[in-house]
């Protein structure tokens, strides 16, 4: 499936040389907004992610769900005329992002500086798990070495006390890919008003941090009065066991407390010293919820959620996956669509969130296959049948051979 690109980035061509999920995340955003995203892959195996998680006919849902919109060319950058290759095509580039190791690009002749003298204008993006210098720069990263080193994993833990507990789901790396994508977009605007490039470097470890520090650093916002360890206010989380299933019911003005006592017939609450106001409320969290809990065990999710929904509570269903794809919501938002992958076959895919009233969302390419646009985005940047077909035969590309017949 493909379709002319569109979107507010259209016009806008980025490099990619990322694989697994931050670099890739960030680049889908920018695909699905428009930008001619060239993901440059090694000839023989490709991103890492081609290969695992759930797969049919030799796509992985895992680099679908990460990949879409792209363009997939097959480059060995470790052969000069490779890497020669490569820098011809950042001549016309806007962006180049990767997430090799601290200095690998440089080492590969693919850094900073030596691109900047290329294309003075170029975006270069740099993305790393600890940080560009000290101690833990050169080691090894995945997302649950983050979560242990930023404090998340205590934050999910509750307290500095419990055993830490990591986020199922890779959160670093899906955050890292939104604030890298956030970041380029604010650099092409930067890029539109003085025509300079820049030098973005976006940390795995930085972002966790700033991500937390809105919500979950409170203790340690005030110099000189921080807190020596980190306690919950409860460890009664705001999912409820019903009669059959659970709900969640969250409640915070005295005006959603008062609709809560009234819904759970038990008015008395409104006044009870212990909930009057809310300090007194958070004070006295763990009676709260536990007077909470007992009551929703006394019916059905079902009866629950329409008397709560009658009286303005707000309240949701827990969902498994499977089951929040189909909900009601968000069928309505059409969140969800289906597609035909022209190898993988019928998928589903989620569409971007932000919606924009001058570009309606489209699904414009497969996720590639490994090299499968080689040939054609060669040709874009002015290299002639016989040079692509050479680097073919030299290993240098992987692609299929093309023909003058192909191009008529």
């Amino acid at each position: 499936m493909e379709v002319p690109l569109s979107g507010p980035l259209e016009g806008v061509k980025v490099l990619d040389l990322t694989a697994m999920i931050s670099g890739p995340t960030a680049t889908m955003i920018l695909a699905d907004q428009g930008a001619q995203v060239i993901k440059i892959e090694n000839p023989k195996f490709g991103d890492y992610t081609r290969i695992v998680s759930t797969n049919r006919n030799g796509f992985s849902a895992a680099f679908l769900n990460n990949n879409r919109n792209k363009y997939s060319v097959a480059i060995n950058l470790k052969d000069k005329d490779g890497v020669d290759l490569l820098k011809k095509m950042v001549k016309d580039s806007d962006v180049f992002i990767q997430n090799f190791r601290p200095e690998v690009a440089d080492r590969m002749g693919l850094g900073e500086k030596v691109l900047r003298a290329i294309n003075p204008s170029l975006i270069y993006v740099s993305i790393c798990g600890f940080g560009f210098s000290g101690p833990y720069a050169q080691k090894p990263v995945y997302d649950p070495l983050v979560q242990a080193l930023s404090g998340l994993t205590t934050v999910q833990a509750g307290s500095d006390e419990e055993r830490p507990r990591l986020v199922r789901t890779i959160l670093p790396d899906k955050l890292t890919g939104y604030a890298t994508a956030q970041a380029i977009c604010a650099s092409l605007f930067q890029k539109l008003k003085s025509g300079k490039g820049d030098h973005i470097r976006v940390s795995m470890l930085d972002t966790v941090l700033a991500f937390l520090w809105g919500s979950d650093m409170g203790g340690h916002t005030f110099v000189g009065d921080e807190y020596e360890k980190e306690t919950a206010q409860s460890f009664i989380d705001l999912i409820y066991e019903t009669a059959d299933g659970f709900i969640s019911v969250a409640v915070q003005s005295d005006k959603e407390w008062e609709a809560l006592c009234n819904a759970f017939g038990k008015k008395e609450l409104i006044n009870d010293e212990r909930f009057f106001t809310a300090e007194l409320r958070h004070r006295n969290i763990d009676d709260r919820l536990r007077l909470t809990q007992e009551t929703l065990k006394e019916k059905k999710s079902v009866e629950w959620l329409e008397i709560l929904t009658k009286y303005d509570v707000p309240c949701a269903p827990v969902l498994t996956r499977k089951e929040a794809i189909r909900h009601p919501q968000v069928v309505n938002n059409k969140s969800i669509i289906e597609i035909n992958h022209s190898e993988a076959g019928r998928i589903r895919q989620c569409v971007p969130a932000p919606r924009f009233s001058q570009f309606p969302v489209s699904f414009m390419r497969d996720a590639p296959p490994l090299g499968g646009d080689t040939d054609k985005i060669l040709l874009q940047f002015g290299l002639s049948e016989e040079e692509i077909n050479s680097l073919i035969q030299k290993k240098v590309l992987a692609a299929p051979k093309i023909s003058s017949e192909e191009n008529v």
